[in-house]
């Protein structure tokens, strides 16, 4: 029984913990990747017009479509430097509403009485020393042109510079805030000579839609020439990830809940050998062989329900424990979240539950049945 309850128990808190994994890793990527992306099959880029922007708007459960144009440049800031993600954002990105609750110094803002803003992320904002409530230093944006279609070896004409003044800091995870920028899309279309092209489009859909009937009202809008991917599907290889570790783990730890149906096993096969005079007597006072049968496997099937049960529970607990008082920490000061998250699902419970249930099942039928031949022979 200690040993199905410890495996049952460890499984839940395992499985718990890929889960809490899972909710963590999609309110990060839901925090700075939008509910739904467009994107061309082919190329960086493509063009966009009011037009086209208004036919995506057309499409049932769509609220917000957003401008982006994304690229790498070189910043500096005072005498630090550094290669940074641009990501150029139209001006209703603030209405997404993304960023509200990762702003850890100044504003959420890309304008400020016409002055265009930026919204660095706080790894950038560290490397290059980036001080928002000063406005005497001013954020120098460079972007290196084709040199194919410039012809001159004029060092000046080989790459285009901006300045603009940080307004904001953002704090979501290490490998955004140490990487992107904010910034108003006419700046960075300015910078890197878009004019009417975009890198892709960003879509928050409205509260109450369904976001997968929204992706599919817009790909039929679009057609085959575009993507229109989830959030999960954006980040597809990391979650397949996610959930292949779930599956691995879960299977290794299914061998613990098999070690202890071993032991039920045996304990069973010496129970048969201890108890041939009972069985005897049993088949004396009219007991049949299906009797003997149950018995054996209602034995088995007390041991295994006990332990699963008891496992299930202290399992919940652990995890509840852990939600609620953070009973290990994640061991890093700047991890995202203090504590291992833990989310805990009906589907596992049940899950485990059953794999307890089809391995006790087929440790017990053997025992149960030589059992049973211990009585045909003491019958005969």
């Amino acid at each position: 029984m200690v040993g199905v309850a410890f495996s049952t128990a460890a499984l839940i808190v395992v499985l718990s913990v890929f889960n809490g994994l899972e909710d963590l890793l999609q309110s990060l990527y839901t925090s700075f990747d939008p509910q739904l992306k467009i994107q061309p099959v082919k190329g960086k880029s493509f063009p966009v017009d009011s037009l086209f922007i208004s036919r995506i708007k057309s499409a049932a459960g769509v609220d917000i479509v957003t401008e982006v144009i994304e690229d790498y440049a070189y910043v500096r800031y005072r005498d630090a430097d550094m290669v940074a993600t641009l990501r150029g954002v139209s001006k209703n990105f603030i209405d997404q509403k993304r960023l509200d609750n990762h702003i850890v110094a100044g504003e959420l803002k890309l304008w400020q009485n016409d002055m265009p803003l930026a919204i660095v992320g706080s790894g950038v904002s560290h490397i290059l020393s980036v001080a928002v409530e000063e406005d005497r230093f001013l954020l120098q944006v460079f972007y290196i042109k084709n040199l194919k279609t410039t012809g001159s070896m004029d060092p000046s004409q080989l790459y285009a510079r901006k300045t603009i003044r940080p307004g904001g800091v953002f704090s979501i995870e290490k490998t955004y805030d140490e990487n992107y920028i904010f910034l108003p899309l006419e700046f960075v279309r300015d910078l890197l000579n878009y004019e009417n092209k975009r890198n892709f489009l960003e879509v928050k859909t409205a509260g109450s839609a369904n976001i997968a009937e929204v992706q599919q009202n817009i790909k039929n809008l679009l057609g085959e020439n575009f993507l229109v991917l989830t959030n999960q599907e954006q980040h597809k290889d990391l979650y397949r990830l996610l959930k292949l570790e779930k599956m691995f783990t879960f299977l290794a730890l299914s061998l613990l809940i098999l070690v202890a149906a071993i032991n039920i096993f045996f304990s069973l096969m010496m129970l048969t050998i201890d108890k041939q005079k009972d069985i005897s007597l049993l088949s004396a006072v009219g007991a049949d062989q299906g009797l003997i049968r149950k018995v054996f496997l209602t034995e088995g099937a007390l041991i295994a329900g006990i332990g699963a049960a008891t496992g299930l529970l202290a399992g919940g607990l652990i995890c509840w424990l852990q939600d609620h008082y953070g009973l290990v920490s994640m061991g890093m000061e700047n991890s995202v979240v203090p504590n291992y998250p833990v989310k805990l699902q009906f589907f596992d419970f049940i899950l485990t539950a059953m794999v307890i249930v089809v391995v006790t099942g087929i440790v017990s039928f053997y025992p149960a049945r030589q059992a049973s031949r211990s009585y045909s022979t003491e019958h005969l």
